[in-house]
């Protein structure tokens, strides 16, 4: 699958296959895309998800899932969790995120969605990012721009997390717009934060960083 891209008027025709295809060069046959989402929240867990497509499969319209409207990303879900070989999806909970910080929080979503496999892949495809299990892999910068088995990560992990905001978490915190906002910084989340105080799926070390008194977050 090949997709272009305007850059300073210039477009750039970019192979969503290039690193599927070299890791089967190299007889790497169950080739794990692994990315994650909710890395800058306030609120809720990094989710992690990890998906191994069949060999030359393509899905028109996978690219970066924050590229994709709801409808386009719901749609390209389904027909992703059709076609793979395996989906997993990893968390890692606002308490460890608080404990290990962030970027370790992310590994730890990732290597759980490696494990919740059905399928034990053979080679990782990761998105800026390093997995602490003994797989070979391949970190890629914006690699869910550029690889569809990384893309098609992005978006299991985006819907996956995005039904939590509008369904399970909303309903256990309804004043705070979680539906809405999905947790991130609004003006309106940091309003109920300071109204309200945090709830026991905040972050704490992220809300330090907000203009919040001390006695209403603590």
């Amino acid at each position: 699958m090949r997709k272009i891209v305007e850059k300073e008027s210039e477009s750039i025709v970019i192979d969503m296959l290039q690193h599927e295809k070299k890791c089967m060069e190299q007889s790497y046959r169950h080739v794990a895309g692994i990315d994650e989402v909710g890395r800058g929240c306030l609120f809720g867990d990094v989710i992690a998800a990890a998906v191994i497509l069949p060999e030359g499969l393509l899905i028109e319209g996978v690219d970066d899932s924050k590229k994709l409207n709801e409808k386009k990303r719901e749609y390209l879900y389904d027909v992703i969790k059709e076609n793979a070989l395996a989906v997993g999806v990893g968390y890692a909970d606002a308490a460890t995120i608080d404990l290990i910080n962030i970027k370790q929080a992310s590994r730890l979503a990732m290597k759980r969605a490696l494990e919740s496999l059905s399928l034990v892949p053979d080679y990782l495809l990761v998105d800026a990012e390093k997995v602490d299990v003994d797989i070979p892999q391949l970190s890629i910068i914006k690699g869910d721009a550029n690889s569809q088995s990384i893309a098609a990560a992005s978006i299991i992990a985006k819907v996956t997390r995005d039904r939590l905001c509008q369904g399970t978490w909303e309903a256990m915190f309804p004043e705070y717009g979680i539906a809405v906002h999905k947790g991130y910084a609004t003006k309106f989340h940091r309003q109920q934060i300071m109204e309200l105080g945090p709830t026991k799926m905040h972050r704490r070390s992220f809300l330090k960083n907000l203009e919040v008194e001390q006695q209403t977050l603590f």
